[in-house]
């Protein structure tokens, strides 16, 4: 089944398609809930790079609503204008280890920093809308592992699934989840890495190939945006903790007389 309303963009690369089979409209992936603020609190205590140095896989659709053909795509995210001649994107089954398929990389990264290499069908054609580059591929479900490589080596790996001792992962951390079909895998923000797919990617359950949300954490002071991750901690602990004696919860900035929460306190 083709993928209906998908490939939501907010780049200057937004393309309208007039076939039918999908109907681009303008989505970012906010909303994303308290757990975010962990993934900018590790962005500010120095877990994560400051700004997107290098190129990251942003996000990962493999499984659509009936038949993957023309449907599935990686997007990257990295410095605009980066060469992507002679890279090379791998997937690794997570049962032998086995590599496969491997799909050459070329052009750069456009303006936007996102970059969208997407399946095509055998006939030719490409239910993706922007698709910076396409190829014949098609990954399978968890778990298994996505690899990026340079010239030089590994430059960033998802591994998704539920592994055991006996599985084969190639990821980063900790597996990021196998998403239901018709859902992608995609990061909290296309510019951090904190080096745990389990942190750094979750399911969006509408796949958003073009467009992502971007966190640059300013080098000389990360004192506001770790004001804000704290906030969203604050949030996430008083949420477990329950509703206090009136059930009210005090806003971000408002007098609090309960202790600062700690990473300790979500566990």
């Amino acid at each position: 089944m083709k993928i209906q309303e998908r490939g939501v963009r907010r780049s200057m690369r937004m393309e309208s398609r007039t076939d039918g089979r999908i109907d681009a409209r303008r989505k970012s992936r906010r909303g994303r809930g308290p757990w975010a603020a962990l993934v900018m609190l590790a962005a500010a205590l120095g877990w994560a790079p400051g700004a997107l140095a290098t190129v990251m896989i942003s996000e990962i659709f493999y499984d659509a609503e009936g038949s993957d053909d023309g449907h599935v795509f990686v997007e990257l995210a990295g410095p605009p204008g980066t060469l992507l001649d002679g890279w090379q994107v791998e997937g690794v089954n997570g049962f032998d280890g086995g590599v496969g398929p491997v799909i050459m990389l070329s052009g750069s990264i456009p303006a936007s920093g996102l970059f969208v290499l997407a399946d095509r069908t055998g006939g030719g054609s490409v239910f993706v809308p922007g698709a910076d580059l396409v190829a014949n591929f098609d990954f399978q479900n968890g778990p298994d592992s996505i690899v990026l490589r340079d010239e030089f080596g590994v430059v960033d790996a998802v591994g998704y699934g539920s592994f055991t001792s006996a599985h084969f992962f190639a990821g980063e951390g900790n597996p990021a989840s196998d998403p239901p079909g018709g859902s992608s895998v995609a990061r909290w923000f296309a510019d951090v890495d904190t080096g745990d797919n389990a942190m750094d990617f979750h399911v969006l359950g509408e796949p958003t190939p073009g467009s992502a949300d971007f966190l640059a954490v300013p080098e000389p002071g990360t004192g506001v945006l770790l004001g804000a991750a704290l906030c969203g901690l604050a949030s996430l602990r008083r949420r477990a903790l329950g509703r206090r004696r009136h059930g009210q919860s005090r806003a971000c900035g408002s007098p609090v007389r309960e202790e600062a929460p700690s990473l300790g306190m979500l566990q």
